[in-house]
């Protein structure tokens, strides 16, 4: 027996010190990977619209309103129906509301309850028992297992014994609480797992409401994007990050999560654009200035670091300041903004003495703001910048490639990252800058968030040009050739070996391009190979999408892509029991059904089960004492 092989048996032994033991796990285990595959559920582009991401979440892209209508759909009526679902998705508020209505409170609770039940049944069959009761509320665990497991039997005592327990429930009044518990579970059966493919924070207002409500979630993974990315390098203290960040809360007038949820005060740069801008708005005048330091500190970064090539991103320099133009590739542009107070001509990029203030001044605040710094921490926790999970690549914006359709990246140190090897480069270093705060690595957390060859944004940005030249032809921001690449399935083959998946059942599960539905756009491209999700959650692009974006359910029937229509609000869903209308299509049919042997976690089983097998026979041979049956 080898030593590392005899080290790995002798602690398998202190959990299962006897051949009984170890039988029983192996059964046990065998058993699980013959369960079917539990469902994951994919989401992407949340941008802080907190109410939208709350609903899909709750009713898990209308996978609860699939179950209920297949219980239901013939001993109930719609309204019905979508009462439970309502009661699912809030259980407190919408108990609040019916009890206001219903007459016979005692019977409604005897018949919703068993609703409830029926439902958790179903959704429990593809789980173990021992998985179901560790899902369930601590303080109900045991009555609801009994509720779950009720055999019918010749006198009917299981019966007549899981009606005497609904009685007392209700009885002692604690019916609400019981009802609580029900739809808590039933949720967390409806999604194994839940994939956040990137982009929780800006444009919406309370990415800071999303992420409590993902820490609080039990079983989640999130790559990054590029808006996450911003707030983390930011976070970490770049001030170029910083000034991004604030800008684009002033730009969305989504101020409140800046100064109410993460205690970041505005009113120093306030105060100074109100001096340099007297005739304008105080938030107006607050964006205006901002803008100008961004483009500073950014010009700062880029000359930092030549090894971007971003240097025509450096403009601020080349303003005739005379004539109030700009040149760019040999055509001059004029200025819609001519009044730039705080540059120096000579000297573009260096901040004034308040800006310097304004700028350290919002840094500490930025790395002192303990809720910010929680909700950073979880994303490093719980994120990255792509995930391999049940043969599936997910990641938020791209893999770069060149024009000719191979793997582009960016050298830096000598070294040319590309491919894979560019994405853990940018994870690695992405933690790095906010453990250690070195300025090189939190220049390079700016360059994920807007670099022209960065894997989060995937295209040139043109924030100068869209600010201050009028002329709409300079504001065209080109795109990785990824997106054109990547609707070819050749490219998308590429992608997934260099990633080290060579099945033809895997996919590349992306987001942070909307789907341009009403444009005849499609999700699913390069032959199923690829599937873009983003959510669509954002408001503002309501109108350009058509929809409110996609989202995407994997079980054991095989992927299925979910397109929502607008969500209105909390309060029409539990005043009118409005659901999200959405609408199914089917992206791969499983030609057999999944079951967990098929998962990643059941290839962690199998090994177990095969260390497993090494403990029994090194009972049975005696080259191990067996210790004591607990």
């Amino acid at each position: 027996m080898k030593i590392d092989q005899n080290k790995y048996l002798l602690l398998l032994a202190e959990k299962y010190p006897t051949i009984q033991k170890v039988s029983r796990e192996i059964i046990n285990l065998n058993a699980i990977l013959n369960l079917p595959k539990g469902t994951e559920h994919f989401m992407s582009d949340l941008h802080g619209e907190y109410e939208a991401f709350y609903h899909i979440l709750n009713n898990c892209s209308g996978v609860i309103r699939e179950k209920v209508d297949l219980l239901f759909e013939d001993t109930l009526s719609d309204a019905e129906r979508e009462q439970i679902c309502t009661l699912i998705y809030y259980p407190r508020e919408k108990l609040e509301l019916i009890k206001k209505e219903v007459c016979n409170l005692n019977e409604w609770y005897q018949l919703v309850l068993g609703e409830l039940i029926e439902i958790a049944k179903m959704l429990s069959s593809k789980y173990t028992r021992s998985k179901v009761r560790k899902a369930m509320p601590k303080e109900y665990a045991y009555i609801i297992d009994e509720l779950l497991h009720v055999q019918k039997d010749e006198d009917d005592n299981q019966v007549f014994y899981h009606r005497k327990i609904l009685d007392t429930i209700i009885e002692i009044h604690n019916a609400d609480e019981f009802i609580e518990a029900l739809a808590g579970l039933i949720k967390r059966l409806a999604v194994d797992r839940l994939h956040i493919v990137g982009d929780i924070f800006d444009r919406g207002a309370c990415a800071d409401q999303i992420l409590d409500l993902l820490i609080k979630h039990y079983s989640l993974d999130i790559e990054w994007g590029n808006h996450d990315i911003l707030w983390m390098g930011a976070a970490a203290g770049s001030k170029a990050c910083i000034a991004n960040a604030v800008r684009n809360n002033l730009k969305y007038d989504n101020t409140e999560i800046l100064e109410n949820s993460y205690g970041i005060s505005l009113r120093k740069l306030t105060l100074f654009a109100e001096k340099l801008y007297p005739g304008m708005e105080p938030m107006e005048a607050a964006l205006k200035e901002i803008s100008v330091m961004m483009f500073k500190l950014e010009g700062q970064v880029i000359g930092r670091h030549p090894e971007y090539e971003m240097d025509d991103r450096r403009l601020l320099h080349r303003i005739d300041w005379e004539h109030g133009t700009i040149e760019l590739d040999g055509t001059s542009y004029e200025l819609k903004e001519q009044n730039f107070p705080t540059v120096d001509p000579n000297d573009a990029y260096r901040l004034s003495e308040e800006e310097e203030e304004i700028i350290e001044e919002l840094c500490m605040a930025f790395i002192n703001s303990s809720r910010l710094n929680e909700h950073i921490r979880f994303l490093y926790n719980k994120g990255s910048m792509y995930k391999i999970c049940n043969g599936n690549l997910l990641y938020h914006g791209c893999v770069p490639l060149d024009s000719e359709g191979n793997f582009e990246g960016i050298c830096i140190d000598g070294k040319m990252y590309k491919g894979k090897e560019y994405l853990n480069y940018a994870d690695k270093t992405s933690r790095r800058a906010y453990i250690s705060g070195r300025e090189s690595d939190l220049d390079f957390m700016w360059y994920l968030w807007s670099g022209r060859k960065s894997p989060l944004c995937g295209r040139n940005i043109k924030s100068f040009e869209r600010t201050y030249i009028a002329d709409e032809s300079v504001w065209k921001e080109e795109s990785d050739p990824y997106y054109k690449f990547y609707m070819t399935e050749k490219t998308c083959n590429m992608i997934l070996r260099e990633f080290g998946l060579y099945s033809p059942e895997s996919h590349i599960i992306n987001g942070h391009t909307p789907v341009r539905t009403a444009k005849g756009e499609r999700p699913v491209r390069s032959n199923g190979k690829l599937i873009v999700i983003d959510g669509g959650f954002c408001r503002s692009y309501h109108k350009t999408t058509g929809i409110a974006g996609y989202t995407l359910i994997s079980n054991s029937h095989g992927m299925r892509i979910k397109s929502h229509q607008p969500f209105e609000s909390v309060y029409a869903a539990l005043q009118e029991n409005k659901d999200i209308e959405s609408d199914s299509e089917f992206v791969e049919t499983a030609n057999r059904r999944l079951m967990v042997k098929h998962t990643d976690n059941g290839k962690k089983i199998l090994e177990d089960i095969e260390g497993l097998k090494l403990l029994l026979h090194a009972y049975r041979e005696g080259t191990l004492e067996q210790g004591n049956e607990d």
